[in-house]
């Protein structure tokens, strides 16, 4: 079983050697990626005890992030300490990334290959990162299923995706692919968009508590992100915990 779509997968296929432009198709990415990690960062820290100002905080620990493209989220967990896997069923976005990496001289082991492949290995980790791919997998509630199986005990799911809304539609499909033209048209479908309700009961049918959630809300104005506790409407984030 698989929860990839084929469809979906050849979307981002034909966009990856843009992965690391800035102001490539990409760039709703890259304005997003200081924002997020810094609340994946604050997340493992706080689980694991971790001082993050020290140099390298997640030595010892190993991260997931599936769905990785072209590994604008692995790099910089790799630089905080973290063993990181990253794996993506994109091919072409595994070249990138590895290339990539290797220019930037850091070692991340990167894998053409599913989440269900490597559940199903026996693989685990201590923290898994699914972000902005639940919306495009076949299946999302076996995926977040497949998310908490390959965290271990203890370990933490960061999953982040898009709110199903009408200002959704209106930011990420009309402002962001029609007006902007940052993504191509049909990047993203808003009929499978999940909304935050939606994704806590896959983590709670999955056996994962949900521990945090914010909304990651955008200024057109200043072209930055913020954190929120109470608009979720577009973008949000969400922190689930593997009790067992």
């Amino acid at each position: 079983m698989t929860s990839i779509d084929p469809a979906e997968i050849a979307k981002f296929e034909a966009m990856a050697a843009e992965w690391w432009d800035p102001r490539g198709k990409f760039r709703p990415l890259h304005l997003m990626n200081p924002l997020r990690l810094d609340y994946i960062a604050d997340q493992i820290a706080a689980e694991f005890g971790r001082d993050r100002r020290s140099l390298r905080p997640f030595e010892g620990l190993r991260v997931l992030d599936i769905g990785c493209g072209g590994g604008l989220v692995a790099e910089p967990m790799a630089r905080l300490g973290a063993g990181v896997v990253g794996a993506d069923a994109a091919e072409a976005n595994i070249a990138v990334a590895r290339l990539h990496a290797e220019q930037q001289g850091l070692s991340i082991d990167y894998r053409a290959t599913t989440a269900e492949a490597m559940a199903a290995e026996g693989e685990r980790f201590d923290a898994v990162l699914a972000l902005e791919i639940v919306e495009h997998v076949a299946d999302p509630t076996a995926f977040v299923a497949t998310c908490r199986n390959l965290v271990r005990p203890g370990g933490l799911v960061i999953l982040s995706t898009l709110n199903r809304t009408a200002k959704s539609f209106a930011a990420a499909i009309v402002g962001a692919e029609w007006i902007l033209r940052w993504l191509p048209r049909g990047t993203h479908d808003w009929n499978r968009f999940i909304t935050p309700a939606e994704l806590a009961a896959m983590a709670a049918a999955a056996g994962l508590t949900v521990e945090d959630r914010r909304g990651m809300v955008f200024n057109p104005l200043t072209f930055g992100w913020s954190l929120s506790g109470r608009d979720l409407a577009v973008n949000y984030i969400l922190t689930a915990r593997r009790g067992d």
